[in-house]
């Protein structure tokens, strides 16, 4: 199996359902034995997780921050004997974290996926050690690219990139609602103060990641003098949005 996950919950089976267009040798685990159905969703495997630490030359470790140190645990001897190369989606721990609950030095990619990536348009900035090697890098974001756009990041700021990110889906999802609650109390039907919020939100992403243009520029360009548009700005900026 060329990669292992363990832990498959949201994050996780994201990652591994956008990976499985590049490869389906994929194999999971988890803890409560729920991921074998994905598994079997996906034509992939579901192993335990000795046999993913002795198989997978590249494992992914999708478990919350708290519960990393456990999960490995079991599986030491054989990270130790095979040296794998991990990919860590734990956020807020260090790679130096990693080789110390490891208890060796091994390849660490670290990276902080999004939930779009369950759809190809994840953002998922990531970093390494200096045991990746470059070959091991460009294999690694040529088979990642069904998952969205990767970028390279310093460590210290992948904290922040999680905050952005990581968590931003949640904070446009809770103004994609906000857009359309406004428009329904307008008299539009729910259905379409969906679509055309949603719409809405992709195009003017859209609009920045292919013009460049400053995001103040944008809003300015949709703003008539006096018109209606404005004046909703107005509001948003006197509530701090």
């Amino acid at each position: 199996m060329k990669y292992g996950f363990i832990g498959c919950g949201n994050m996780g089976s994201a990652v591994a359902k956008s990976l499985g267009i590049s490869t389906r040798d994929i194999a999971v685990t988890d803890r409560s034995g729920k991921a074998a159905s994905f598994a079997a969703q996906q034509g992939i495997a579901y192993l335990s997780g000795a046999e993913i630490a002795t198989r997978c030359p590249t494992i992914f470790l999708c478990v919350k921050p708290h519960m990393l140190s456990d999960a490995l645990q079991p599986l030491l001897p054989a990270l130790q004997e095979n040296k794998p190369m991990l990919v860590s989606m734990a956020a807020g721990v260090t790679m130096e974290t990693i080789e110390n609950m490891v208890g060796c030095k091994q390849p660490i990619i670290r990276i902080m996926p999004n939930t779009p990536t369950a759809i190809g348009q994840g953002m998922i900035p990531y970093c390494h050690n200096d045991l990746v090697t470059d070959e091991m890098l460009r294999d690694f974001i040529y088979d990642m690219q069904p998952c969205g756009r990767l970028d390279l990041l310093d460590e210290p700021l992948m904290d922040a990139a999680s905050a952005l990110s990581g968590s931003g889906p949640a904070y446009l999802y809770v103004l994609l609602e906000a857009l359309a609650d406004g428009a329904v109390a307008c008299g539009l039907p729910r259905d379409k103060a969906m679509q055309y919020a949603a719409v809405s939100m992709v195009g003017a992403a859209e609009m920045y990641l292919q013009t460049g243009v400053h995001p103040g520029a944008l809003k300015d360009a949709v703003c008539s003098p006096g018109g209606s548009t404005i004046a909703g700005i107005r509001v948003l900026e006197e509530r701090g949005f």
